[in-house]
């Protein structure tokens, strides 16, 4: 039985989180099924969810959550290696709504439970009601045995930051400081938070993201730690890019910032596409009110930055786009030690997220 600790913090008990280069025991994701979020009433989607599941569990398991009425139709898409639970949620976006879990260096696990209120809630959030993501975390606690901390009125995704489990935490003023989350807070007060639960010393702030519609701008589609002291962060010289301005300012500011331990950041540098995705097929999407409209033509966050770093590999996005190869190699070339594979997952970024969005890890003690 789970258990939630109150009157205290994880950075006070001793507890932080791992980066997630470090070792993990498992892998959660939620299954998607969503008829006004997902093309074709979730059917394309659901291949290619079942294809990031499969990568990664030849390298560790892999926990799916399925609400009842999909159960039968997601276990029938997995392989039996494949643990699949029914839990009832909102949309498929556990980086987001499943827990953060901390470590402690007494061989503990912990996790954090943070509000959940689909990025934005009334102000803009993409869909109403998201009761049951907010239980999705404490869920996955109780189903792990985890004792957890609620920030109970303080919003935070887990794709809105990024840690290097030496003190250092990275995220993004757009995304924070949006109106939606904690507009009562100032930047240091938010910041303070970060401090307290991620169990962090520093907090590198990069002013924009490259998703201002979506997610107001997570830092997991732009930049992440590659290891210690070391960042990747997309970059294109295509001045028509979408992304051109983003990247550019992203760069130029991680070559200036240094990490807790006093250490100036080695920046590897990622590509983008070479042609920005665009929306299509959204007139099979449902139309429902309290969800957000998607509209073809619209402008689509396919970042190659979105990958899951995992044992002995690196799960990355394919988006049968001429600059695929160049993703792999890049990143092959950040992360020698680990075997670098390719996920189609275009259905995924239709519907507002990666691979990194889909996935939460549990690191291993």
């Amino acid at each position: 039985m789970s258990k939630q600790i109150v009157g205290s913090t994880p950075k006070s008990d001793g507890f932080h989180m791992p980066a997630e280069f470090e070792p993990q025991e498992e892998i959660f994701m939620v299954w998607p099924c969503r008829t006004d979020n997902w093309r074709n009433g979730a059917k394309p989607v659901q291949d290619q969810f079942a294809n990031v599941a499969k990568a990664i569990s030849e390298f560790e398991s892999v926990t799916m959550l399925a609400p009842h009425e999909q159960y039968e139709n997601c276990r029938a898409h997995l392989p039996s290696d494949i643990r699949v639970i029914e839990m009832s949620s909102n949309d498929a976006w556990c980086r987001d709504t499943g827990p953060t879990f901390l470590i402690d260096g007494k061989g503990r696990r912990r996790a954090v439970s943070w509000t959940f209120n689909a990025w934005g809630g009334l102000v803009d959030g993409l869909y109403f009601p998201w009761n049951d993501d907010d239980l999705v975390a404490e869920k996955i606690c109780e189903l792990t045995r985890t004792e957890y901390y609620r920030t109970e009125g303080f919003v935070l995704e887990g794709g809105s930051f990024h840690v290097d489990g030496e003190g250092t935490i990275l995220t993004t003023e757009m995304c924070l400081l949006s109106k939606g989350r904690n507009p009562a807070m100032s930047k240091e007060e938010i910041e303070h938070m970060l401090c307290e639960y991620l169990g962090g010393e520093k907090v590198l702030w990069l002013k924009d993201g490259i998703d201002p519609d979506e997610t107001n701008g997570h830092i997991d589609d732009v930049a992440c730690f590659v290891r210690s002291g070391e960042v990747c962060c997309i970059a294109t010289k295509d001045k028509g890019h979408p992304f051109y301005e983003a990247s550019q300012a992203a760069i130029k500011q991680l070559s200036e910032m240094t990490d807790a331990k006093g250490r100036r950041l080695k920046i590897h540098q990622l590509c983008c596409t070479g042609k920005p995705v665009f929306m299509a097929g959204a007139e099979s999407i449902d139309r429902r009110r309290g969800s957000r409209m998607r509209r073809n033509g619209e402008l689509c966050i396919a970042s190659y930055a979105n990958f899951l770093i995992c044992n002995r590999a690196v799960i990355v996005p394919q988006y049968d786009d001429e600059n695929d190869g160049l993703a792999l190699s890049q990143i092959q070339a950040m992360f020698p030690e680990r075997k670098v594979i390719g996920v189609r997952t275009r259905e995924i970024v239709y519907g507002g997220g990666n691979i990194h969005c889909i996935t939460q890890q549990m690191p291993k003690i």
